[in-house]
C-alpha cells in the first residue's frame, strides 16, 4: 500500500486536542506492530498566506489503519519542507525523505 492520508485539523491555536487523540490512536498500533520504522504520522503548519495557520496531518501509507480511524482521506506524499514528526521513529525521515 502506498497511499498516504491528510486530516486538516483546522487552527492550530485549536489543534492540539486532536493531535493528542490523533497520538492516543497511534501509539498502540505502532507498539503492536512492534515499532515499525515505516508507521509514522507528520505534521505541518500551513498559513498559504492567511492571517491563521492551519494545521494538517499526513499519514504515512503503513497508518492507514489509524488514518481511517480519524477520518484522513487519502493524498499525495508530502514535501518535507517544513514537516515535523508527531508520532514514530526518527529513522522514519530517512525512508521517507532520503
Amino acid at each position: 500500500m502506498s497511499a498516504w492520508f491528510t486530516s486538516n485539523l483546522g487552527d492550530a491555536m485549536w489543534a492540539e486536542e486532536s493531535l493528542d487523540q490523533i497520538k492516543a490512536l497511534f501509539l498502540p498500533a505502532y507498539e503492536k506492530a512492534n515499532r515499525p520504522q515505516e508507521m509514522a504520522v507528520f505534521v505541518r503548519h500551513e498559513s498559504e498566506g492567511r492571517l491563521h495557520c492551519e494545521v494538517n496531518v499526513y499519514f504515512s501509507p503503513a497508518t492507514v489503519a489509524v488514518a481511517k480511524a480519524v477520518g484522513a482521506t487519502p493524498c499525495s506524499k508530502p514535501s518535507p519542507s517544513g514537516l515535523g514528526l508527531l508520532a514514530g521513529a526518527e529513522d522514519s525521515w530517512a525512508i521517507f525523505f532520503p
